[in-house]
């Protein structure tokens, strides 16, 4: 504890950024996010049956979380068309939940396909629909609630997509899968029906926290936000602290510098090392909902970062952590996507 203290003193003498930083555009970023949300679910491989498409965790999952933030900067009186289409595909998935197919089968992907796709788009569905109404997430949330384990090493999850890919279906990213579930429950909380459920949860994060990489570990701090049940005051400050302790000097994170260090890209291309958008975006919110003061300092350093590193198209800048991409395909911009997504929701009122 007297090293969490230390540390976090520490943070609270860093010098404030420039008020004057350079400001950024909501509109662009709207156009966007919304130009995406509306090419995905379109294209081709995303669709599902019921005349349905997949929900993405690089896409999809960044807009619902960051697009409504850009409400007030915008002057919407509600969502966008694009959102409308959306949350009505979500919505229809979650009505016909026992008669829609997996994202992904074992039939077509190899087992244990089909109940990685069911968790996860249970707590993804969850997630999106507590992002807009409380009410409309209620059986979508007693969704996620019966499949998460109950029992064994990994009770408190969820099962969880894994295709060996960083950072949303890797070996650890049943983790993020958890802290996810978390956000849903405490954006749209339950009543007492899932106590035993939060208890579950709680003691999984609490349990694995530390095992984990920082991007993980940020999200869990999020969560824990909005629930501060799900990890102890010493947990939270820790997780703050190692945040704090990789910030760079330009006020901005480099998410490959995040995940787990025996991570490597597939194709042997080495990460990006430099400050990006999704690394910068994630850590500024994880620190904005960890309500810590020793964190105000850190966080004006990336949210002045996130102001100067907007792109010309809207978005915020990342690569992929699993190979080398052309920047101009539309799979190379899915990590643009979800840096954007999560930059709106660090700006929002900025």
């Amino acid at each position: 504890m007297k090293t969490f203290v230390l540390a976090l003193a520490f943070a609270c003498v860093l010098p404030a950024q420039n008020s004057g930083a350079k400001s950024w555009d909501p509109k662009a970023a709207a156009a966007y996010l919304d130009g995406r949300m509306a090419w995905w679910a379109a294209w081709a491989p995303a669709a599902r049956d019921h005349e349905t498409f997949c929900v993405s965790c690089h896409t999809s999952l960044p807009y619902a979380l960051g697009r409504p933030a850009l409400r007030g900067a915008l002057g919407e009186a509600g969502p966008s068309a694009d959102e409308r289409r959306f949350l009505e595909n979500v919505s229809k998935r979650v009505s016909l939940w026992d008669e829609v197919e997996p994202f992904y089968s074992d039939a077509r992907n190899g087992a244990p396909k089909s109940a990685e796709a069911r968790g996860t788009e249970a707590v993804l569905n969850a997630l999106i629909l507590s992002r807009y109404d409380a009410r409309a997430a209620t059986d979508a949330l007693r969704r996620m609630w019966a499949l998460q384990r109950t029992s064994g090493e990994k009770r408190g999850s969820w099962v969880w997509l894994n295709f060996h890919n960083e950072p949303w279906e890797a070996d650890d990213s049943e983790f993020w899968g958890a802290s996810l579930a978390g956000l849903a429950a405490g954006l749209a909380p339950g009543g007492s029906e899932s106590r035993e459920n939060l208890a579950l949860l709680g003691g999984y994060l609490q349990r694995e926290q530390e095992r984990q990489s920082t991007l993980n570990r940020a999200m869990a701090l999020w969560a824990a936000g909005r629930l501060t049940e799900l990890l102890q005051a010493a947990q939270r400050a820790s997780i703050a602290v190692e945040i704090l302790g990789r910030q760079r000097a330009d006020g901005g994170w480099s998410g490959s510098s995040l995940v787990t260090k025996e991570w490597k890209r597939r194709d042997g291309t080495p990460m990006d090392s430099a400050s990006d958008g999704y690394g910068t975006a994630l850590m500024v919110v994880a620190l904005e909902q960890s309500g810590l003061a020793s964190a105000k300092a850190g966080i004006a350093k990336g949210v002045a970062w996130l102001k100067r590193n907007q792109d010309a198209s809207g978005a915020w800048l990342s690569t992929s952590m699993n190979k080398q991409r052309d920047p101009g395909s539309d799979a190379g911009r899915f990590m643009n996507d979800a840096a954007t997504g999560y930059a709106v929701e660090a700006l929002r009122g900025r």
